[in-house]
């Protein structure tokens, strides 16, 4: 295993796998022993880095989440695990009320919401600190400043270690941490959104706003990595759910422009050149770039993680990365 360190501050930065293991669906689709079984061989791989959220996984029972922490925390518990695994998780993207549907009725990032939400996600997961934790979404009903102050406090008692934001614009990302700097309080540090290396349209209006999809990450996003390397950003469905590897899985509106073609085949050119898989070189390819991402990958069986473990060890050549990113 490779390893990355996120964050700044001595007390609460983190030395990290560069490959971090989404539990999303632990503890519904996912059951017990299979997660077990794959949390056991990630960490036995050297793995470090653990993946959830409060809202983990409402859609499938119609509920408001909380399954996949509580699998986690059980699993922490049985194993005698401390802090020598980073956990992240989220908030705000809770729904208020049981449901099986995703819509815009859901618990927000108001200080009131920060505390009471970051000590059930410590509870469930049986930790005396969330090492990262994240602003799962935007809420733009909330004053920024109550969010930020939110944030701060749960850092200053010791709630929660490092701060993150996923599925958020970079200009409200540098708003909040431009708020953070000037009351000198801990600002986001990790971000968390798409990537891959089939791109995306991100002008595609998404449930949470009409200007586009904010999760995705855009050339907006990486131009702001690239002006901030303390920053460092996750990405989460790096494979997009399978559709590199499955003709039966689609991949979607956002896929559909003149680029996707031309990259499938340099990624299928260059994995026949390597040995590796498709999934292989796309996670080697996040991990290795000149803004290097950490890939969130997710798994349902102890074979799907073995081949994501693969990834860590394959080098790409400067001519097999250059040949990947000419194309448009």
């Amino acid at each position: 295993m490779k390893f990355r360190v996120i964050g700044t501050a001595p007390e609460t930065r983190r030395e990290v796998s560069v490959l971090s293991l989404g539990t999303m669906t632990f503890g519904t689709t996912v059951d017990e022993a299979t997660s077990y079984a794959i949390l056991d061989r990630f960490v036995e791989a050297g793995g470090n880095f653990i993946d959830t959220s409060n809202n983990y996984a409402f859609w499938v029972n119609g509920t408001q989440g909380g399954e996949s922490e509580e699998l986690v925390g059980r699993w922490l518990r049985s194993r005698g695990i401390g802090d020598e695994i980073t956990v992240a998780t989220k908030l705000g993207a809770r729904p208020n009320q049981p449901t099986s549907g995703f819509s815009l009725d859901v618990e927000g990032l108001s200080a009131k919401v920060i505390r009471e939400s970051a000590e059930r996600s410590r509870e469930r997961l049986g930790i005396e600190r969330i090492h990262l934790l994240y602003a799962h979404i935007m809420d733009e009903h909330t004053p920024l400043e109550e969010t930020v102050r939110g944030f701060a406090e749960v850092v200053a008692d010791g709630t929660a270690g490092l701060l993150g934001a996923s599925n958020h614009w970079a200009w409200r990302v540098e708003k909040a941490r431009t708020l953070a700097a000037a009351a000198g309080v801990p600002g986001y540090e990790v971000l968390q959104h798409h990537h891959s290396y089939l791109r995306q349209r991100t002008d595609i209006p998404s449930l949470r706003s009409p200007d586009g999809n904010q999760g995705l990450v855009s050339g907006d996003l990486l131009s702001y990595l690239r002006d901030n390397p303390s920053l460092t950003q996750v990405s989460y469905s790096p494979l997009i759910s399978g559709a590199y590897v499955r003709d039966d899985k689609p991949l979607g509106p956002g896929f559909e422009h003149a680029g996707t073609e031309p990259r499938l085949k340099a990624v299928r050119e260059v994995a026949a050149e390597t040995g590796a898989t498709v999934n292989q070189v796309v996670l080697s390819w996040l991990m290795g770039g000149d803004i290097p991402v950490l890939p969130l990958v997710g798994a349902s069986s102890v074979a799907q993680l073995e081949e994501n473990l693969g990834a860590v060890e394959l080098d790409l050549t400067p001519e097999q990365r250059a040949k990947l990113d000419s194309v448009n």
